[in-house]
């Protein structure tokens, strides 16, 4: 690897920009992907190893190159320190991500409800913007109050932020929309918000809505078709 190979993948996973170093094999020859100059096809199988977090061998135009991915932690943004919170938390990590939970009620967010979290105790839209959410990033909002939920929306609505999420029931979160729409934010732009949160799988306690959220995430980070909602969310 080169000095200047190295300094840049250096920088990239300090920042933690998702970047794969493509190595030609055999041979040596490294590219350092997404980048500008490179072949369509080497470009859009390093798109493909980011998408899927799979390092590995592709053959491309008769040449072999190894595809290393490096992808930063996904991340788990939880507005609300509720018992929701508390059953979806251990779940998430069991699922690699980093968790990090946002109340500014310091009676809820607390490291004895919370244990080995990070726990935020300022108002949403303040945490949003000093973790900034990123295409790692999903954002899941739990405490049905207006003045939590809707600036951790706003915020996140105007983040690159993949997946997110609203608990609340369908007459909730069309009066959520509404106060959304009232921000200035456009029906394609809601249509992100996955609205009642999680998968429909009738799901009444704790465990199971946080169970449920986790399949939606799940379902939305590989692609697969039971994240399709039957209705979107701006049209709720």
């Amino acid at each position: 690897m080169t000095p200047d190979t190295l300094a840049a993948l250096t920088a990239a996973r300090a920042a933690k920009r998702p970047v794969v170093l493509a190595t030609q094999v055999p041979g040596g020859a490294q590219l350092l992907l997404p980048a500008p100059d490179a072949p369509a096809p080497l470009a859009e199988a390093a798109a493909r190893a980011l998408d899927r977090d799979e390092s590995g061998t592709v053959t491309l135009d008769g040449a072999e190159w190894f595809l290393n991915v490096y992808n930063p932690p996904m991340r788990l943004i939880v507005v609300g320190a509720v018992h929701i919170a508390q059953a979806l938390v251990p779940m998430a990590a069991q699922l690699g991500l980093a968790v990090v939970v946002v109340d500014p009620r310091r009676s809820f967010a607390s490291d004895e409800r919370f244990p080995n979290v990070t726990v935020m105790t300022d108002w949403p839209d303040e945490a949003l913007d000093a973790l900034a959410p990123d295409s790692r990033t999903a954002v899941v909002t739990l405490t049905h109050d207006p003045k939590l939920d809707d600036p951790a929306l706003d915020r996140a609505l105007k983040s690159d932020a993949f997946y997110i999420g609203a608990l609340g029931s369908r007459r909730t979160h069309a009066a959520r929309l509404k106060r959304l729409r009232e921000l200035g934010h456009s029906e394609a732009a809601m249509a992100r918000i996955r609205g009642p949160v999680g998968l429909n799988i009738e799901a009444v306690t704790a465990p199971e809505i946080a169970l449920s959220v986790l399949a939606e995430f799940v379902a939305v980070r590989r692609h697969s078709p039971l994240a399709d909602k039957a209705e979107t969310a701006a049209a709720a």
